[in-house]
């Protein structure tokens, strides 16, 4: 017999967040996040997503053992302001058992119909920040600490349920020495001379700050096209500077300005956590935390997680800049492989961005859609 249990304390949210540590044990690809950031990812007090959304936990528990877990989600600025009927769910995972994950959906399926929604998607998170996608290719290639890993049976499971491909999103990379520096550099300077452009570069992070919420405009504007876009707001940006920004390398951070020194372009790459990740067990301390650190300073994988250019300069060039940027700073630091995050099937203007460098497809993701 398969019961849900809804979280309503810290001490069950602990045990939702542990659950994939069981699921995934010394699994070779599975990239594990940190407990405590994980918990107050959900914690509505931290987070500020949840000034427009609402999420409700649950765990699947079968012969006295946790066997599955999931969260539904309503981001109601999508719902009401946008007029998209969207039931979400996401950080979903399970044992190989059918019943299971059908317990689980159901719920979903019930808070949905509840609140008069139209579909459900997922998995997916609160918003384009967050993680997107059942993996159901690449199963044998490390994930990293901004997507979701998966067993193969995920697939499966949502399909059988009655679920069908709603978007497909493609994980690439390339070889930074596919790069060719000195393209890159004549392009650059045509299109800074043409455009009266200037290129940011950073080595200290007090130095970033200033420009993020600026940054955040810039992502929201040449975002906004896209078929999954919510909009982040000021609290989030808040949010997400305090979180994220002093620990990526600020090095690794590009931002291209016009000549009034507005922003126009901007690029975040961070270096390869995974393996660290993978060491630390989700604890910073004792030994997490050096984990990190050291592959902050010396990793050899980079992933760019965010790359923006305000519309009106978008087909001028201007990635050219940040391009050359990279170069100048990734080469002394011989950086070997570029990951990208997951980017949709269907986004041609960013496949043509990265067309040059002989990318290689390593990983497909999928979200699934049910009507309700």
């Amino acid at each position: 017999m398969i019961t849900l249990k809804k979280i309503t304390n810290k001490k069950e949210m602990k045990q939702f967040v542990q659950f994939p540590f069981s699921l995934y044990k010394n699994h070779k690809y599975w990239v594990p996040p940190i407990i405590k950031d994980e918990i107050d990812n959900f914690d509505a007090e931290i987070n500020p997503v949840f000034e427009n959304a609402d999420a409700q936990f649950f765990i699947a528990i079968k012969d006295h053992k946790i066997v599955g877990r999931i969260v539904a989600i309503i981001n109601w600025f999508e719902v009401e302001k946008q007029q998209i009927k969207k039931m979400r769910f996401g950080w979903f995972d399970v044992i190989d058992d059918i019943e299971v994950s059908k317990a689980l959906i159901n719920k979903v399926k019930e808070i949905g119909i509840e609140n008069n929604l139209a579909f459900i998607e997922g998995p997916v998170g609160f918003n384009n920040l967050d993680k997107t996608g059942v993996l159901i290719d690449g199963f044998d290639h490390i994930g990293t600490m901004i997507t979701w890993y998966n067993h193969p049976y995920y697939k499966d499971h949502l399909e059988q349920l009655g679920f069908v491909k709603e978007k497909e999103y493609l994980e690439n990379k390339f070889k930074f020495k596919n790069v060719d520096a000195v393209y890159f550099d004549r392009m650059s300077n045509i299109v800074k001379k043409r455009f009266k452009l200037t290129a940011l570069d950073f080595t200290k992070t007090k130095d970033i700050l200033p420009y993020v919420d600026e940054m955040f405009k810039v992502f929201d504007k040449s975002y906004s096209k896209l078929s999954t876009f919510v909009p982040i707001s000021d609290a989030q940006i808040t949010y997400f500077k305090k979180k994220y920004i002093s620990f990526i390398n600020p090095e690794y951070i590009k931002f291209v300005v016009d000549e009034q020194n507005k922003l126009v372009a901007f690029a975040i790459v961070m270096p390869s956590f995974s393996e660290a990740l993978q060491k630390a067990k989700g604890k910073l301390f004792p030994f997490g935390l050096f984990h990190l650190l050291k592959a902050r300073k010396h990793a050899k994988d980079v992933t760019f997680y965010l790359i923006g250019v305000d519309p009106a300069y978008q087909n001028k060039g201007v990635h050219a800049i940040i391009f050359d940027q990279y170069t100048k700073t990734f080469t002394p630091l011989g950086i070997e492989n570029c990951i990208r995050t997951p980017e949709l099937e269907d986004n041609l203007a960013i496949k043509k961005l990265w067309e040059n460098f002989n990318p290689i497809t390593h990983k497909r993701r999928r979200t699934y859609k049910m009507s309700l």
